[in-house]
């Protein structure tokens, strides 16, 4: 009996990954034959194609891709680092694409412009990050900073870093981000004593936190949208 083709380049043009892409364009394509195309090749019998399906099934679709750590995708049977890099460099440019086109607004209007802006960097992590976005008084995103990795308490928030950061950028407004990687978006009880701490002191410099938004993996809870803050900066 004869063995099927184990080559891409033995398939029939038509169902080539690559050239089904030049003929109707990517959007025509699966997930495993993108991930193929960046694969370039397969490992053993398995085409590029095999060995994408296989990678969607063990990471659990390219969300899992995007969160397993690079050393644990290198130990996938046909994974080396040329194509563990090729994959993560892929998934990076796509977070890199999204923050760049929320970036291209005139200014963050609402809560759910700061999730779509930031949630492909934080809703899958197994860890708590803090950010603070800084602001003009158009609402024009001045900096973007990471204040600190682990779980949210008074202790270990900084309202001297917060405060001294806005001065130097000369921000007129901020506004807190975290994520719970729990999935649960609703605030702690100390994310609200972390919050109003935050807004205590930065009303002393006339810098108004005008939000804090925390992202889970599929849904963002904002302070202000439900209340917890004032437009106002109160």
């Amino acid at each position: 009996m004869e063995h099927p083709p184990n080559r891409i380049t033995d398939w029939p043009e038509a169902e080539r990954p690559r050239e089904r892409m030049l003929n109707h364009g990517a959007d025509a394509l699966s997930e495993a034959e993108l991930l193929a195309i960046l694969l370039r090749t397969g490992s053993g019998k398995r085409t590029a194609v095999d060995l994408a399906r296989h990678l969607l099934t063990t990471c659990g679709g390219l969300r899992g891709l995007d969160q397993i750590a690079i050393q644990d995708l290198q130990a996938i049977h046909g994974i080396g680092a040329a194509k563990a890099c090729q994959l993560k460099a892929a998934l990076e440019v796509a977070k890199r694409f999204s923050q760049q086109k929320w970036l291209e607004m005139e200014r963050i209007h609402c809560a759910e412009e700061v999730y779509h802006y930031l949630k492909l960097r934080l809703r899958d992590l197994s860890r708590e990050v803090f950010r603070v976005l800084y602001l003009t008084t158009r609402h024009d995103i001045i900096a973007d900073k990471i204040l600190f990795e682990g779980s949210l308490t008074e202790s270990v928030v900084s309202t001297r870093e917060i405060v001294m950061a806005g001065l130097q950028h000369a921000a007129a407004a901020i506004i807190l981000v975290h994520n719970h990687p729990s999935g649960d978006p609703h605030p702690s009880p100390e994310d609200k004593k972390v919050t109003d701490k935050i807004i205590n002191a930065c009303r002393h410099f006339d810098i108004r936190v005008l939000d804090h938004i925390i992202i889970s993996r599929d849904s963002y809870f904002s302070f202000a949208d439900q209340g917890l803050i004032m437009t106002d900066g109160g």
